[in-house]
């Protein structure tokens, strides 16, 4: 079993930055692809950025040029530096993984429990 934990959330004006971070802990082996989504009141839960173990990204074209996503793999660490945060920007945000938990095994997908950013205008 793998767990996800995340942190870093909070409240901050308009323009102000965050720092996101999620650690994975249990038995893991490799932990391929990791992501952030959010899910705003009312909304469905959506893609923030992703990362793969080599480093390849994708965001969110309402976060691109703003958010940055990254990981410490020695860590089992990923992090999301928030930067220009608008209200727009308030949701839970949520880490998942895709984790291997032996050679030749195949991933398992895990979700953390989430963790609220709210920006105030």
């Amino acid at each position: 079993q793998v767990q996800l934990v995340e942190s870093g959330g909070g409240l901050v004006q308009a323009g102000g930055s965050l720092r996101l971070s999620c650690a994975a802990s249990g038995t893991i082996f490799t932990i391929n692809a990791m992501g952030w989504y959010r899910q705003a009141p009312g909304k469905q839960r959506e893609l923030v950025a992703v990362m793969t173990r080599i480093g390849t990204t994708n965001y969110a074209d309402s976060v691109r040029g703003r958010f940055i996503i990254s990981r410490d793999n020695a860590r089992n660490t990923m992090y999301l530096q928030m930067n220009s945060l608008k209200p727009g920007d308030t949701a839970v945000y949520y880490c998942d993984a895709w984790v291997s938990n032996g050679p030749r095994t195949s991933d398992t997908h895990y979700w953390g429990q989430g963790t609220q950013v709210t920006v105030s205008s």
